[in-house]
Protein backbone atom coordinates (compact mmCIF):
# COMPACT_ATOMS: atom_id res chain seq x y z
CA UNK A 1 0.00 0.00 0.00
CA UNK A 2 1.33 3.37 -0.90
CA UNK A 3 1.19 6.07 1.79
CA UNK A 4 -1.25 9.23 0.53
CA UNK A 5 1.55 11.62 0.75
CA UNK A 6 3.62 9.84 -1.59
CA UNK A 7 1.10 9.40 -4.68
CA UNK A 8 1.10 11.22 -7.54
CA UNK A 9 -1.29 14.45 -7.70
CA UNK A 10 -4.69 13.70 -8.61
CA UNK A 11 -4.32 9.63 -7.65
CA UNK A 12 -7.36 8.13 -5.98
CA UNK A 13 -6.60 8.83 -1.85
CA UNK A 14 -8.29 6.67 0.88
CA UNK A 15 -6.70 8.50 3.70
CA UNK A 16 -7.55 10.97 6.32
CA UNK A 17 -9.19 13.50 5.22
CA UNK A 18 -6.57 16.33 6.53
CA UNK A 19 -4.00 14.88 4.16
CA UNK A 20 -5.77 17.06 1.19
CA UNK A 21 -6.80 19.62 3.79
CA UNK A 22 -6.35 23.16 1.53
CA UNK A 23 -4.21 25.42 3.53
CA UNK A 24 -5.85 28.42 3.11
CA UNK A 25 -6.16 30.08 5.88
CA UNK A 26 -6.13 30.47 9.71
CA UNK A 27 -9.43 28.42 10.74
CA UNK A 28 -8.05 25.71 8.28
CA UNK A 29 -4.56 25.44 9.41
CA UNK A 30 -5.97 24.86 13.23
CA UNK A 31 -8.07 22.19 12.05
CA UNK A 32 -5.01 20.46 10.68
CA UNK A 33 -2.94 20.75 13.41
CA UNK A 34 -6.15 19.24 15.58
CA UNK A 35 -6.50 16.40 13.45
CA UNK A 36 -3.23 15.45 13.12
CA UNK A 37 -2.59 15.20 16.64
CA UNK A 38 -5.83 13.63 17.63
CA UNK A 39 -4.69 10.88 14.58
CA UNK A 40 -1.32 10.37 16.22
CA UNK A 41 -3.08 9.68 19.66
CA UNK A 42 -5.54 7.59 18.75
CA UNK A 43 -2.45 5.19 17.15
CA UNK A 44 -0.30 6.24 20.35
CA UNK A 45 2.40 7.98 17.93
CA UNK A 46 4.95 10.45 18.80
CA UNK A 47 5.68 13.09 16.51
CA UNK A 48 9.39 13.87 15.76
CA UNK A 49 8.48 17.16 15.53
CA UNK A 50 5.92 19.59 16.97
CA UNK A 51 3.87 21.59 14.41
CA UNK A 52 5.20 25.42 13.21
CA UNK A 53 4.14 27.93 15.58
CA UNK A 54 1.42 30.28 14.19
CA UNK A 55 3.01 33.76 13.18
CA UNK A 56 2.98 36.86 15.17
CA UNK A 57 4.47 39.47 12.96
CA UNK A 58 1.35 39.77 10.39
CA UNK A 59 0.96 43.49 9.89
CA UNK A 60 -2.59 42.32 8.06
CA UNK A 61 -1.39 44.53 4.50
CA UNK A 62 -1.08 40.89 2.21
CA UNK A 63 2.18 41.64 1.49
CA UNK A 64 3.25 39.86 -1.57
CA UNK A 65 5.89 36.93 0.78
CA UNK A 66 3.42 37.11 3.99
CA UNK A 67 4.55 35.37 6.93
CA UNK A 68 1.03 33.05 6.71
CA UNK A 69 2.50 31.54 3.41
CA UNK A 70 5.79 30.79 5.13
CA UNK A 71 3.54 29.42 7.93
CA UNK A 72 1.16 27.43 5.45
CA UNK A 73 4.52 25.92 3.48
CA UNK A 74 6.13 24.46 7.04
CA UNK A 75 3.01 23.26 8.08
CA UNK A 76 2.41 21.65 4.56
CA UNK A 77 5.94 19.61 5.32
CA UNK A 78 4.90 19.06 8.94
CA UNK A 79 1.97 17.58 7.53
CA UNK A 80 4.00 15.44 5.23
CA UNK A 81 6.25 14.22 8.04
CA UNK A 82 3.32 13.30 10.31
CA UNK A 83 2.15 11.66 7.71
CA UNK A 84 4.83 9.57 6.68
CA UNK A 85 5.41 8.86 10.64
CA UNK A 86 2.30 7.36 10.98
CA UNK A 87 2.30 5.20 8.09
CA UNK A 88 5.21 4.08 9.17
CA UNK A 89 4.34 2.92 12.50
CA UNK A 90 0.74 1.64 11.48
CA UNK A 91 1.53 0.06 8.40
CA UNK A 92 1.89 -3.68 8.62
Amino acid sequence: MTPDVLRPAGAASSGPHWLRQALTDRAAAADLVTAVLEEAGRHGVALEFPPPPEPTTCCGRGCNGCVWEGYFAALAYWRARAAFTLYVVTAD
